[in-house]
C-alpha cells in the first residue's frame, strides 16, 4: 500500500507542470465566462391544487376534486403543469401584460413560444404544489409576468369549473331526470300487475303461514301413524288368539254366538254326539240304532250349517266357539279392525293435504323470483330518480358559485440578486472538471510514456534489484584523476554496496561479470568503470575489458590509448598480459578495445576470445566486461555464456520498458544467467546522508581553521604582529 502511494506521488510530481497548466486553463476559462456572462434575475410563485372541499354542493366538490391518477400513468399535477404552459393561459397572461404601460414594451417582444420555452413549471415532490419560475434581465418584468400567468391560470380554472357545472345541469335537466321518472312509473306498473296475477302479496308472510300449516299436518300425521301401528299390532295379536283368518269369520263367530236358534242347534248336536259315542261303545257300527243317531246328527248338522251361513252372510265357518271369552275376543278384533281402517283413511287424507301444501310452498319461490326482480327494478329506478334530482340541484348550486381548486399560495416578488451566473457553482464545477481533466492528462501522459521512472518500476521487471547508483557530476565521470571519486564516500558506498550484493547473492565466487543495457546512453560504461575502481580500491585485482568493439569508451574514461587492445590480442593470438594497461588506481587494469575491426562479431565468437576470458579469470580476482546494448547486437549474449552472469543497467526517464522487457526475455529464452538489474542516476537517502556529513565536516574544518587563526593572534610567541 505504501509503495503504491509513493508511486502515485512520484507520478504526480513528474506530471505536476502539465496538470497545473490544465487546471489553470480551465479555471481561467471559468473566470472569463463569469466576467462576460449577462446577469439574469429569476423569480417564482407557487400554486396549490386544493384537495379539500371548495364547494357547498357535493357535485361541485366532485368537479373540483383532484384525480388520484393511475399508477405509472398521468397525474392531476402533471396535467395542470402542462395546462399552465398551454397557449390559452399564456396568451391571456401576455394580453394582461400588454395592457399595462410599464410592461407593454417588454411583452411586445415576447412571443408565446419563447414564453412557453423559458417558463419553468416544477412539481414539488410529495405535495399538491406547483412552482412557476421565470428568468429575465429585468427583475420587475419577470415578477409581473409570473404573477400574470398565475392569475390567468386561476381564472381559467374557475371558468372551466363553471362551464362543467353548466353542462352537467343541462344534461340532467333535459335528459336524465325525465327518463328516470318514466322508468320508475313503468317499473311500478309491472310490479303491481304481477302481484295481481300471481297472487303473491307478501312472500315472507305467505311462506311463514304455509310452513306453520305444514308443520301441524306433519305432527298430526306422525300421531295417526303411531295409532295405526298400535291398531295393527292389536289386530295381529287378536287374530292369533281367536284363530280368525279374516274379519268376516270373526264377525260371523260373534253373530253366531249371539243367535238363539244356532245355540239350540248346537246343544242338540252336542247331545246327539254324546249318545253316538255311548252307543259306539256298546254296539257295532252296523247297529240300526247307532246308524239312526248318526243320520239324525248329519241332518241336524246340515241345518246348523245353513244357519251359520245365514248369520255369516255367506262366509262359511269351520268352527264356532261357544264360550264367552272367544266371543269377546272376536268382538274386540272386529272393533279394532274398524278403528284401524278409520285411522288409515284419515292418515291418507292428511298425507294428500301435506303434499298439496309442499307443492304450494315449492311454487312460492318460483313465483316470488320475477316479483323480486320487478321490485328490485322499481327500487333502483326510484333510487336513480332521487339521485338525479339531487345531482340536478347540486349542479344548479355549483353553476351559481365561482369556485376553483387552484389557489395562489405564494406570489412572485422582485429579486434583488441575480440568479445566473452562479460564480460559486461555476468555479466549483470548473475546479472539479479541471482536476478531472488534469488527472486525465496525467494518465494520458503516463500511458504514452513507456520509460522507467523510479526504483519501484524497476522492481516490477521480475529481476533482482542489485543496487541504486547515484548521479555523477561531470568531474567524476572520467577516472583519470580517480581521487575525486574515491575520496567521496557518498559516491563510493553505493558501488561498494553493489559489489557486496553481487558477492552475497552468488552461490560461488564471482570471477567474470558481463555488464550491458537495453539501450545506448543508460550509463553502462560509467557504471562499469566506477564499479571496477571501487573493486580495485577494496584490494581486489580487477580487470576491466572494453568488449564494445563498435563504440568503445573506456579508454577515454581512464585517458588511455585505445590500441593495442582486445581486438589485437584476439587477432594476433597473444597472451593477455601483453595488452593489459595499468591505471592510476592501484589493482585496476584495463584491456581497451584495440584496433577497430570490420567484423567485431567474428572476433567475439572466436575460440581465442574464450581463452582470453579464462586466462583473465585465473589471473585476476574480478573481471568486468563492458558490452554493447542488447538492442544493438548479440555481443552481451555471446559473452554472457562465457561469464558468471549478466548485469543489466537501467536509467530512469530513459530506459524504455518494452525494449528492456524484450532484452530480459531474450536472455531468459537463451538461458543466459542474469545477476540482476542496477538503477543508475538516482539520488538516494544515502547520498543525502553523506552530503550532510560532508557539510558538517567542511564546517568543522572551517571552524578549526578559524580558531587556529584566533589562537595564533593571542600567542605570545608569535612576533609577526609585533
Amino acid at each position: 500500500m505504501e509503495k503504491g502511494v509513493s508511486s502515485l506521488w512520484a507520478v504526480v510530481k513528474r506530471r505536476s507542470l502539465p496538470a497545473f497548466l490544465t487546471l489553470s486553463a480551465v479555471m481561467a476559462g471559468a473566470v472569463t465566462y463569469l466576467a462576460v456572462a449577462p446577469r439574469m434575475y429569476e423569480t417564482s410563485s407557487r400554486l396549490m391544487l386544493d384537495n379539500k372541499s371548495v364547494s357547498v354542493s357535493a357535485l361541485g366538490r366532485d368537479i373540483t376534486q383532484l384525480d388520484a391518477g393511475t399508477p405509472g400513468g398521468a397525474s392531476p399535477l402533471a396535467d395542470q403543469a402542462e395546462l399552465i404552459k398551454s397557449q390559452q393561459v399564456l396568451e391571456k397572461a401576455l394580453t394582461a401584460l400588454k395592457a399595462n404601460p410599464q410592461t407593454a414594451s417588454f411583452s411586445e417582444k415576447l412571443s408565446f413560444k419563447q414564453l412557453s420555452r423559458d417558463l419553468k413549471v416544477k412539481i414539488i415532490p410529495a405535495t399538491n404544489i406547483l412552482e412557476l419560475r421565470y428568468k429575465a434581465a429585468d427583475p420587475v418584468f419577470a415578477t409581473r409576468l409570473v404573477n400574470a400567468v398565475t392569475n390567468a391560470m386561476v381564472e381559467e380554472n374557475i371558468k372551466t369549473m363553471s362551464s362543467e357545472a353548466t353542462k352537467v345541469r343541462e344534461f340532467l335537466e333535459k335528459n336524465e331526470v325525465p327518463n328516470a321518472q318514466q322508468r320508475l312509473k313503468a317499473a311500478e306498473i309491472k310490479e303491481n300487475k304481477y302481484r295481481q296475477t300471481s297472487g303473491v302479496v307478501s312472500f315472507d308472510e305467505q311462506s311463514k303461514s304455509l310452513v306453520t300449516s305444514l308443520a301441524n299436518l306433519e305432527d298430526q300425521e306422525r300421531m295417526l301413524f303411531a295409532q295405526l301401528q298400535e291398531a295393527r299390532s292389536r289386530d295381529a295379536s287378536l287374530r292369533q288368539v281367536t284363530n280368525s283368518s279374516n274379519l268376516g269369520s270373526a264377525y260371523a263367530s260373534v253373530r253366531s254366538g249371539q243367535d238363539e236358534q244356532i245355540k239350540n242347534l248346537r246343544v242338540k248336536l252336542t247331545e246327539l254326539q254324546t249318545q253316538i259315542v255311548a252307543l259306539q261303545q256298546r254296539f257295532t257300527p252296523e247297529h240300526p240304532e247307532l246308524n239312526s243317531l248318526i243320520q239324525q246328527r248329519n241332518t241336524l248338522r246340515a241345518v246348523y250349517q245353513q244357519e251359520l251361513a245365514r248369520v255369516s252372510s255367506g262366509n262359511a265357518l269351520t268352527s264356532i266357539s261357544n264360550d264367552n271369552l272367544s266371543q269377546t275376543l272376536n268382538s274386540q278384533l272386529v272393533t279394532n279392525t274398524v278403528e284401524g281402517t278409520a285411522v288409515a283413511n284419515k292418515l291418507r287424507t292428511l298425507q294428500a293435504e301435506r303434499v298439496k301444501l309442499q307443492t304450494r310452498l315449492a311454487q312460492l319461490p318460483i313465483k316470488q323470483e320475477p316479483l323480486t326482480a320487478l321490485t328490485r327494478a322499481r327500487e333502483q329506478a326510484a333510487e336513480s330518480f332521487k339521485t338525479l334530482e339531487r345531482k340536478l340541484e347540486e349542479a344548479r348550486i355549483a353553476e351559481a358559485q365561482k369556485v376553483s381548486n387552484i389557489r395562489v399560495i405564494e406570489v412572485a416578488t422582485v429579486p434583488t440578486v441575480p440568479s445566473t451566473p452562479k460564480s460559486t457553482i461555476i468555479l466549483a464545477i470548473a475546479g472539479a472538471f479541471g482536476i478531472l481533466l488534469s488527472t486525465g492528462m496525467v494518465l494520458l501522459l503516463e500511458m504514452m510514456d513507456n520509460r522507467l521512472h523510479d526504483i519501484a518500476e524497476a522492481e516490477l521487471l521480475e529481476l533482482p534489484l542489485l543496487g541504486v547508483l547515484p548521479r555523477l557530476s561531470k568531474s567524476n565521470l572520467a577516472l583519470a584523476e580517480a581521487d575525486l571519486f574515491l575520496d567521496d564516500m557518498g559516491l563510493v558506498e553505493p558501488y561498494r554496496m553493489l559489489l557486496k550484493t553481487l558477492e552475497c547473492r552468488s552461490a560461488s565466487k564471482l570471477h567474470s561479470i558481463v555488464v550491458s543495457s537495453a539501450l545506448s546512453g543508460e550509463g553502462k560504461s560509467v557504471v562499469v568503470s566506477h564499479l571496477a575502481a571501487v573493486s580495485a580500491m577494496l584490494s581486489r585485482r580487477t580487470l576491466l575489458i572494453d568488449a564494445d568493439l563498435r563504440r568503445p569508451k573506456l579508454h577515454r574514461v581512464f585517458n588511455l590509448r585505445s590500441s593495442p587492445g582486445l581486438s589485437d590480442a584476439i587477432t594476433e593470438r597473444r597472451r593477455l598480459a601483453d595488452f593489459v594497461q595499468s591505471t592510476a588506481i592501484e589493482n585496476l587494469f584495463v584491456l581497451t578495445c584495440g584496433s577497430m575491426s570490420t567484423r567485431p562479431s567474428q572476433l567475439l565468437e572466436s575460440t581465442h576470445m574464450k581463452a582470453l576470458i579464462m586466462e583473465a579469470a585465473e589471473s585476476y580476482d574480478l573481471v568486468i566486461l563492458d558490452t554493447p546494448p542488447l538492442s544493438a547486437c548479440a555481443d552481451a549474449t555471446t559473452l554472457g555464456q562465457l561469464s558468471d552472469g549478466v548485469m543489466l543497467v537501467t536509467r530512469p526517464r530513459y530506459t524504455i520498458k518494452e525494449i528492456f522487457q524484450k532484452a530480459v526475455s531474450d536472455l531468459t529464452r537463451d538461458r543466459i544467467p542474469m545477476l540482476g538489474v542496477v538503477v543508475n542516476g538516482i539520488n538516494t537517502l544515502s547520498d543525502k546522508y553523506y552530503r550532510n556529513y560532508r557539510n558538517i565536516d567542511d564546517d568543522q574544518t572551517t571552524l578549526t581553521r578559524g580558531l587556529a587563526r584566533i589562537g595564533g593572534a593571542f600567542n605570545p610567541n608569535n612576533t609577526s604582529e609585533r
